[in-house]
């Protein structure tokens, strides 16, 4: 049986940093998921541990991965053309969900949370290559040359991890992106869903 683990907690940096010690990673717009494997069986767990159910194919896709049983954590994500997570697609459900891989905790029943997350992440990406799953890329020590990309092509920001970091529940960092315009509306977004969702739901709503 695999553990249920807590997924490591994002803490919030003011400004961005260059240091030879951190990997920066890009933060996209999503669902934060850690995908269970066992038995050829998937699992995507939320935050709050519960399952996604409405997420058909991204289990089986799962599922062609090469190993007895792994578990790996990342984002659930819409991509438009240009590879950029779009929210909204995602909270209506249409469009093409994905995975986003950023960490590997467990294969093939080794722990691997004690693992320097730079050997985790090449395990990772070793494990996912030539399949739907995508990696999560990651530059080093440029953090604030990162930063400033990512603020001109309108994305949600960075997560700052310790490039010899074993996997916690505290120890990464994100830096939001003061300008990103998704975050515009969205309370207003997640009322108008959850409306539809209990309209859908109510026994007097037509079939």
């Amino acid at each position: 049986m695999l553990p249920e683990i807590q997924p490591a907690k994002l803490a919030r940096s003011l400004q961005p940093f260059d240091d030879p010690d951190w990997l920066f990673e890009l933060k996209h717009d999503g669902f934060r998921s850690l995908a269970y494997l066992e038995n050829a069986h998937c699992r995507l767990v939320s935050r709050r541990r519960n399952t996604y159910k409405s997420f058909e194919v991204l289990p089986s896709a799962l599922e062609c991965l090469r190993a007895q049983s792994a578990i790996l954590d990342g984002e659930i994500v819409a991509l438009d053309s240009n590879g950029v997570s779009q929210f909204k697609e995602l909270l209506y459900r249409r469009g093409r969900a994905v995975f986003f891989a950023f960490d590997l905790l467990w294969l093939n029943d080794t722990d691997l949370r004690q693992t320097p997350l730079i050997e985790r992440k090449k395990k990772l990406r070793r494990l996912i290559e030539g399949s739907e799953i995508i990696y999560a890329q990651h530059v080093e020590q440029d953090g604030k040359l990162f930063f400033q990309e990512v603020c001109e092509r309108n994305l949600e920001g960075p997560v700052c991890k310790r490039r010899m970091g074993v996997y916690a529940e505290h120890g990464w960092l994100k830096i939001k992106n003061p300008h990103y315009t998704q975050t515009e509306g969205r309370h207003e977004m997640f009322e108008a869903f959850h409306e539809q969702r209990k309209s859908r739901k109510s026994p007097s709503a037509k079939p």
